[in-house]
């Protein structure tokens, strides 16, 4: 396993502030590893609700838990939706020495609709697969290679270390059966799975694009409200990004919808049928991939205040408009060995009036392309790392 050292220091910081702290993210993305750096799972503390004696111990949650002190750590919290009412009360009063770390296969929006909202009492981390920083640091520093089968396998941590592509791609494809089959009836989604599973396929050919429910309703053969919420709750399952457009008061008529981006391109991959390196290098959709895994990670590692992509009908666009404090950073994402100015860049520095605009591309060096225009390696985007000029 891989160490994670950032993420187990905003749950440290979090626990330091917080009564309550929400782990939030996929199945299988890693939460329990690391609630158990905090907590052995053998303490008498520590409840996972998908194992039956645990579960058993919860059945009077209130006599339980009121008793316990110290790091109390509730795993698949949403499987008990009843647990909310209490956890707000405990961790309201002043008198109970318990502190919460919770566990949810969810996003915090479905975390409050399984249950009474915990908002205002409770710190949420967000945990995904590996990114490219854990996965350097793991390696010593940047490696090619590595990053490639990140690209192609994604990064939850099964798929990631498997021994071979092959069992990548298994691993990856029953945690996409299982998702719609097992995970979304568990967080009372009812949607029939052949449904989902069939947009979900459909929506790996929209990676990457502009949304738009019409084509897919029609092809489904259902309304488009009904294709919003399939798109709503993958969303909410945080399997999907739906990246935000930005508007600017221009005199320009601007896109107003969203674009589609798969949060985990090992998923999108399976969805594909996307095998080996060799075959994402050639396949169609190589491009638009490859944007989708650099916007992932660049998000991840950048951590703006709020991001957003920017388009205008007349055809200009910016993949990635991030603000950190008073800042606006504009990012490209090429797939070419040598990116070049376009007049879509310049128009998006001079109407957005960018402090920077960062091409990010596959290469190995960073170099000047004009005045406030930059090409920078997604590598070189990783915290510490040397820039070759």
């Amino acid at each position: 396993m891989l160490a994670r050292f950032e993420l187990e220091e905003s749950i440290r910081k979090a626990l330091a502030r917080s009564r309550g702290v929400v782990l939030s993210g996929p199945r299988q993305s890693g939460k329990s590893t690391l609630a158990r750096k905090f907590l052995s799972r053998q303490s008498p503390n520590y409840f996972d609700l998908e194992y039956p004696p645990h579960a058993l111990r919860l059945e009077q949650p209130a006599q339980t838990l009121e008793q316990l002190k110290g790091l109390v750590v509730i795993d698949e919290v949403q499987l008990k939706p009843g647990l909310f009412p209490l956890l707000r009360v405990l961790m309201d009063r002043s008198d109970t020495p318990g502190q919460y770390l919770l566990l949810g296969s969810a996003s915090p929006a479905l975390l409050r609709q399984a249950g009474e909202s915990l908002l205002g009492r409770v710190e949420t981390v967000e945990v995904g697969g590996f990114d490219l920083a854990e996965v350097s640091a793991h390696e010593g520093g940047y490696n090619n290679d590595a990053a490639t089968r990140l690209w192609l396998r994604g990064g939850f941590p099964r798929a990631y270390l498997a021994a071979t592509d092959e069992d990548s791609l298994v691993w990856r494809a029953h945690a996409v059966a299982d998702h719609v089959r097992v995970d979304m009836p568990q967080f009372g989604i009812n949607i029939a799975a052949p449904a989902m599973l069939r947009f979900w396929t459909m929506l790996a050919h929209y990676h990457g694009q502009i949304w738009s429910a019409a084509p897919p309703a029609q092809s489904m053969g259902v309304s488009e409200p009904t294709i919003r919420r399939y798109l709503d709750t993958l969303t909410q399952t945080l399997m999907i990004r739906q990246l935000q457009p930005w508007h600017e008061n221009l005199g320009k008529r601007q896109v107003k919808a969203p674009k589609i981006y798969f949060r985990d391109t090992g998923l999108l991959h399976a969805l594909l049928g996307i095998k080996t390196v060799a075959e994402l290098l050639t396949h169609p959709q190589s491009g638009a991939s490859w944007e989708g895994f650099a916007l992932e990670q660049v998000l991840r590692i950048a951590r703006p205040d709020q991001a957003y992509f920017w388009a205008t009908h007349q055809g200009a666009e910016l993949d990635l408009l991030m603000f950190r404090g008073s800042q606006r950073i504009g990012v490209e994402f090429k797939r070419a060995d040598a990116p070049r100015v376009t007049p879509s860049m310049r128009i998006a520095v001079s109407d957005l009036k960018l402090d920077a605009l960062y091409v990010v591309y596959p290469g190995l060096h960073r170099f000047r392309l004009a005045d406030g225009i930059e090409a920078v390696p997604l590598w070189a985007m990783l915290p510490g790392t040397p820039v070759a000029e």
